[in-house]
């Protein structure tokens, strides 16, 4: 029996090379999105190459999307084993500049639809009688305060406390919960905290990203392959004895 995935903001950067990670996986992938387009670009490079995928819009800020996406997923695909809660945004907010509509966005965005996905995910394994793997997009961010970065990193620590609470109140029902911490990933998303972040210092274009690379270890920015890896690892057999988890896939950032 093919096993069946959801991964928010697939259409692109980071959650497009977990999907195509998952199908190499043996996966039957739901690409959820908010950019329609993009996301049905993504599902028919699979189908073409001979997996299986669909094309889901979601708004994973409203909670009746995010339960409609999954559902859909369920009855299309055939099951639901896993979902990726991925989707987020991360504008760069120097302290005295964040606004109520910034936090609102970002909180949305970033920890309601985590919430949001934990729940529709907890009523698909119970409509197909088992348990399940949920899987949350955390952040380096949300181990460590990053500078600039208020808003996205305070919910990125939120999203890591929601999956320590949810791996302990799920555990009963064979639900594991853990999360994938990237550092800095070369995606269009990154290229937008680079282009804030330098313009507020004055500086040219890449001025953020070196600030930003001088930090990790390895020396060398993330491909989103990178974390797709980990979170092929979280959503395969391998990690069955893991909950709880936010692990740290950033090329040595932050160590713990």
């Amino acid at each position: 029996m093919q096993k069946v995935a959801l991964v928010t903001g697939s259409g692109q950067g980071i959650g497009k090379a977990i999907a195509l990670r998952l199908v190499k996986e043996g996966f039957a992938v739901a690409i959820a999105d908010y950019n329609e387009a993009t996301a049905k670009t993504v599902a028919d490079e699979i189908t073409h190459s001979g997996g299986r995928a669909i094309a889901v819009k979601v708004d994973v800020s409203c909670r009746e999307q995010v339960f409609a996406a999954v559902e859909s997923a369920r009855k299309t695909l055939g099951g639901f084993d896993v979902i990726v809660n991925n989707a987020g945004i991360a504008p760069s907010t120097p302290i005295e500049s964040i606004t109520p509509e910034i936090v609102d966005k970002v909180y949305n965005i970033n920890v309601k639809g985590v919430i949001w996905g934990i729940q529709a995910a907890i009523e698909a394994f119970r409509k197909e009688g088992h348990g399940g793997k949920i899987i949350n997009a955390c952040s380096q961010a949300g181990h460590t305060g990053n500078p600039e970065l208020a808003v996205y990193s305070s919910s990125k620590f939120a999203v890591r406390g929601l999956t320590q609470t949810a791996a302990r109140d799920l555990a009963p029902l064979g639900i594991t919960v853990n999360a994938y911490c990237p550092g800095i990933v070369k995606t269009p998303m990154w290229d937008e905290i680079d282009r804030q972040v330098s313009e507020a210092a004055g500086k040219p274009l890449g001025y953020g990203t070196e600030t930003f690379a001088k930090r990790i270890t390895l020396g060398r920015l993330s491909e989103p392959e990178d974390v797709a890896a980990c979170v092929a690892y979280l959503a395969g057999p391998d990690s069955d004895y893991m909950t709880g988890q936010s692990l740290l896939i950033d090329g040595g950032m932050v160590f713990n």
